[in-house]
């Protein structure tokens, strides 16, 4: 696939989530699919036919263990947030029948969320677990914790949401 066809690929419609806690750190987890130290929020693909809201609330609670009346919308991104997928990793994910990739990356919706519960409300061994450790980080630091490629677009998002960290 030449880059001119690989940048013709369309974005993979996303929902991303911003949870903050009562003392305002971000909840990352630590992707149980890569090696190294792949931490992200928590998101994922919205369904045909499903509202980008009900996707986050949906992913937060099949990556977290957390349930919707544990978090109030605090705020929602005002306009998708896109990224583009390395080359290699783009060919290993969401591949056509021959083999080619089907997105160069994705774009998301992304949703601030205040967490009202506890610490042992969150279980990431859920029944398709995502991350194999979670924790609490600031969001001066979050960046730090990001694979590179996603870097941009999380500094995008706390941009949006800057106002209530």
């Amino acid at each position: 696939m030449t880059d001119e066809e690989f940048l013709a690929l369309p974005y993979r419609p996303n929902a991303g989530l911003m949870l903050l806690n009562d003392t305002g750190k971000v909840f990352v987890g630590k992707r149980i699919d890569t090696d190294g130290e792949a931490w992200q929020m928590p998101q994922g693909g919205i369904d045909k036919g499903e509202a980008a809201e009900a996707a986050a609330l949906r992913e937060l609670e099949e990556e977290t263990g957390i349930a919707a009346g544990l978090v109030d919308i605090l705020s929602v991104s005002n306009d998708w947030i896109k990224y583009d997928f390395p080359r290699e990793l783009a060919a290993k994910l969401w591949v056509r029948r021959s083999g080619e990739p089907r997105y160069r990356g994705q774009k998301q919706m992304w949703y601030l969320m205040r967490f009202k519960g506890q610490a042992t409300d969150v279980n990431i061994a859920t029944a398709h677990p995502e991350f194999s450790e979670w924790k609490w980080t600031t969001p001066t630091e979050l960046p730090r914790h990001i694979v590179p490629f996603k870097r941009k677009m999380y500094e995008q998002v706390l941009a949006e949401f800057s106002t209530w960290l």
